[in-house]
């Protein structure tokens, strides 16, 4: 189980990554504009879908890489780390795109809508390589089953992310006139994110490669 310092610093990275304008929460917002919040929300629970089932498999793999070969797992750690800053690097370069959020999407029912999302979600490959670089920045192997606190860690950020989706559906009328009227507000939330993935990516990255954990307990089954 992650420590609760772990899982407070985790949560608030979450939560500020959760809020930035992004593919995800921009098509949550123009199901929303085109037929109303309950299609918001019936794409953020197809994504929240797709989103478990990447938690899921994130944790057993990783586990599996941990038990049984950790310098494979310590330089998938490090490869996450170099993917981080170059996401990081990506936000603090990016450039605010006002009208996207305006987008008009065909209408559908609410399954199809749901299904569409976990499907778009599954078939994202961004999403499988933040997985990986991202939650294991996060495991201690001394706090006790990697597989556990993958499983927690996803989980948070699953729920988080959830709740940040739910909210942009329900208020996405407000949100988008807003938005197109501070096009800077985008640029600001992607260089607080482009920050925190370059720090945090460049923190794990040097603590990795200076080898302060000390000897690596193997994972109980």
């Amino acid at each position: 189980m992650p420590s609760l310092d772990i899982l407070l610093t985790f949560s608030l990275a979450a939560l500020l990554l959760s809020l930035s304008p992004g593919p995800s929460n921009l098509y949550i917002m123009a199901r929303s504009l085109s037929q109303g919040h309950r299609a918001g929300v019936a794409a953020a629970g197809g994504l929240a879908i797709g989103s478990f089932i990447y938690v899921i498999a994130t944790a057993l793999g990783l586990a599996a890489i941990f038990k049984y070969s950790p310098l494979a797992y310590t330089l998938l750690k490090l490869a996450g780390a170099t993917y981080l800053i170059y996401l990081g690097i990506s936000y603090l370069l990016a450039k605010p795109e006002a009208q996207q959020q305006q987008t008009r999407l065909k209408p559908w029912s609410m399954a199809r809508i749901f299904r569409q999302s976990v499907v778009v979600e599954l078939t994202n490959p961004k999403t499988a390589l933040f997985f990986l670089a991202f939650l294991p920045q996060f495991v201690r192997p001394e706090a006790g089953p990697i597989s556990s606190q993958l499983l927690v860690l996803g989980m948070v950020y699953l729920l988080i992310a959830l709740a940040c989706d739910l909210l942009v559906a329900l208020l996405s009328h407000q949100l988008g006139s807003w938005l197109s009227q501070h096009a800077q507000f985008p640029l600001w939330q992607d260089r607080i994110s482009g920050s925190i993935l370059l720090g945090l990516g460049a923190l794990i990255g040097y603590e990795e490669l200076q080898g302060d954990q000390g000897p690596i307990p193997e994972e109980s089954d």
